[in-house]
């Protein structure tokens, strides 16, 4: 089953100690120290003087003392025990800041409740670590609605599976007693337990949970289904061939995971802003500290160099980063887009060429009829139904194309007497005449010539690498070819919209690399428009290719499918493997798309630019707010009468925080499925 993570990941160093935590350990802990804070504050002196009234009962003395110790040891331990874990990694950042604060804080308050000072600081502390629990609190429950993805994944598997014993009695199980090689029912609305082939049935699934397409897609016997797909409309029996951590639902959540525990140069960067604001911090607090009590102002010196420190957690920035990569992974593994490295995705945006294998990729690997041409006398529903039925027997990929586009018309005919011609063709009776069907090859060995009606779009289909096979009617004097067929690798649907969306997105050059025959090849790349073809390509040639474009100045993405496209993929500035394709090339990929569509490359630009622009944005608010905020938290304006309370610094340093929680959470207008463009 899929390991959920129900706990927030692991901000950077500062956050370590408290990002496991539940966003609703942060609840309670807020709504328990705001509950304690307000008769702190309404009794706080300086509080009533600014608003006018008076309190006085046995004890008021003690409320603050008492309840504000309660509030820092309760409302306050996960800040405590963060900053030790920073001190113990040698890595300060924002948990000890936090600390340092709260204890200055701390310690200031219990020196005027002793008469050491005359400082109201009860009500500020305690006022402090609430809102920072508020601002914990919130950080958490965004970052934990984008961790929802997995918790999504992983309720997409059924609890219980229906299990098909061999005498085709039905049990119960629950899904983690299936073992490979049991056959289950799937029922019509039900969702499939494991991952495994249909052996009986044929039903619409709806895939758009692992693959992003909303359109359910027809699957028959000897097709792949995957665990948590829906059979929308009838019953299928499936032989199960993975379970557990090695099903394709199992490996999305690893996958979703490790994209959201990753980091990025823009990660990297600010960890080590942290760090440094922490030492900018603490200096800054020591000669705000020394500076004020040089003045001869000890009261000025205590408040000013706390507000210092409650400014400076760098709050905002520690969650600029992390909450950007995990709405954006969580967004695109909702769109079938799987980000397995980060840099991957953060290069994608500054890619100008994309690389596309043609088998698979643009073309959907399967032969169709796309020209049909008959003689004098016949029409061509009339050859290919007669064609269809003499390659109804055959496995071959050409004859299964033809009996699919006669089928799809309603042409039916009935053949006996089936031969195969060992590399030539194949033959039959339909309607009590023997027929043959193949290629140059049956025509040479029945010295049958083509009349002139065929010649001309059978020369046409061939120069632009389309397959072509006859239809030969045997017997009588000599045999007589009564009909033509093409048949080539039919190109996606959605490739031509893959291309025009790359070209708007400002893509330079897009490319096609194939083992083809060049003229197969430039038929498929004058159809969609693309600006160069590597034909003819060895296997152990594509990654050559590849550094061919990168040594002309081109950032490359590589798109593919094969075992091998993987060492193209692994050189590549960016693979992106088709999620239909095989282990080896996913494994090479930086970014796997669940679904075949070739549209998800320009997906993937998308979000790599909205999430890079999002992540520098973030930054930038989070350090600019801190250069202007720590001057003004020092004093610097107080000649002027305008100065910062650490309380007034704490609601600034949150609302910060959900500046940039916010400008994070626009992320999700970002359109992922394919547009129409």
């Amino acid at each position: 089953m899929i390991e959920t993570h129900q706990h927030a990941p692991e901000m950077h160093g500062g956050h370590g100690e408290h990002a496991g935590h539940d966003p609703e350990v942060f609840r309670r802990k807020f709504w328990l120290s705001l509950v304690l804070t307000v008769p702190i504050v309404v009794t706080s002196e300086m509080v009533m003087e600014w608003f006018g009234y008076s309190l006085d009962f046995p004890g008021i003395g003690a409320v603050g003392p008492v309840l504000g110790t309660v509030v820092l040891l309760y409302g306050g331990w996960p800040f405590l025990t963060g900053a030790l874990a920073e001190i113990r990694t040698r890595a300060p950042g924002m948990m000890l800041l936090i600390a340092m604060a709260i204890t200055v804080a701390y310690a200031a308050s219990l020196a005027t409740s002793i008469g050491l000072f005359e400082l109201d600081f009860w009500w500020e502390l305690a006022a402090l670590v609430t809102i920072m629990l508020l601002g914990h609190w919130q950080e958490m429950k965004a970052i934990g609605q984008a961790q929802g993805a997995l918790a999504a994944l992983a309720a997409l598997l059924p609890d219980r599976a229906a299990r098909i014993r061999p005498d085709g009695s039905i049990d119960d199980v629950p899904v983690s007693d299936l073992g490979v090689g049991d056959r289950v029912l799937v029922r019509s609305g039900g969702r499939v337990p494991a991952d495994g082939r249909i052996v009986e049935g044929t039903a619409e699934m709806d895939e758009s949970m692992i693959t992003g397409e909303s359109r359910p897609v027809s699957r028959t016997p000897g097709d792949r289904v995957v665990a948590g797909t829906v059979a929308t409309d009838s019953a299928v029996r499936v032989d199960v061939d993975a379970v557990g951590e090695n099903t394709a639902l199992a490996g999305i959540g690893r996958l979703v995971a490790q994209a959201q525990a990753a980091g990025g140069r823009a990660q990297v960067l600010a960890d080590r802003f942290a760090a440094w604001l922490f030492y900018v911090a603490a200096g800054a607090g020591l000669v705000t500290f020394v500076t004020w009590w040089t003045l001869g102002d000890l009261d000025q010196s205590v408040v000013r160099t706390v507000t210092v420190l409650v400014i400076a957690c760098p709050h905002a920035l520690g969650l600029a980063i992390p909450l950007v990569i995990a709405l954006s992974t969580a967004l695109s593994a909702r769109a079938g887009i799987l980000v397995k490295d980060r840099l991957a995705l953060e290069r994608m945006r500054t890619v100008n060429a994309v690389l596309f294998d043609k088998t698979g990729t643009l073309t959907k690997g399967a032969h169709t009829v796309t020209g049909v041409a008959a003689t004098a006398g016949h029409t061509e529903d009339d050859v290919l139904r007669i064609a269809a039925a003499v390659e109804s027997d055959s496995e071959h990929p050409l004859a299964k194309a033809l009996v699919s586009v006669a089928r799809e018309r309603g042409l039916t005919a009935s053949a006996t007497g089936f031969r195969s011609l060992t590399g030539r063709g194949v033959q039959a009776v339909v309607d009590d005449r023997a027929y043959a069907v193949g290629g140059p090859a049956l025509l040479r060995e029945l010295t049958a010539t083509a009349p002139a009606d065929l010649t001309a779009p059978a020369e046409a289909w061939s120069h632009r690498g389309a397959a072509v096979l006859h239809l030969v009617r045997l017997g009588g004097d000599e045999p007589a070819v009564i009909g033509a067929f093409a048949l080539e690798d039919e190109i996606r649907p959605e490739a031509r919209q893959a291309i025009r969306q790359l070209r708007a997105q400002g893509i330079e050059k897009i490319v096609m690399i194939t083992g083809d025959a060049r003229p197969v090849a430039e038929a498929v790349a004058a159809d969609l428009g693309l600006d160069e073809v590597f034909a003819e390509v060895l296997p152990a040639d594509k990654d050559k290719a590849v550094a061919d474009l990168q040594r002309r100045g081109l950032s490359v993405a590589m798109v593919g499918d094969g075992v091998n496209d993987a060492p193209a993929l692994a050189r590549a500035d960016v693979g992106l493997a088709i999620g239909a394709g095989t282990d080896v090339a996913i494994e090479s990929a930086g970014v796997v798309l669940a679904s075949s569509d070739p549209r998800a490359v320009s997906s993937v630009i998308k979000l790599s630019r909205a999430s890079y622009r999002k992540m520098i944005q973030n930054l930038a608010w989070a350090a600019g707010y801190n250069v202007v905020a720590i001057p003004l938290a020092a004093g610097v304006l107080a000649w002027t009468g305008f100065t910062l309370s650490p309380a007034v610094g704490a609601v600034m340093m949150s609302a910060s925080t959900i500046v940039v929680a916010l400008n994070a959470q626009l992320l999700r207008r970002v359109r992922l499925a394919p547009d129409d463009q």
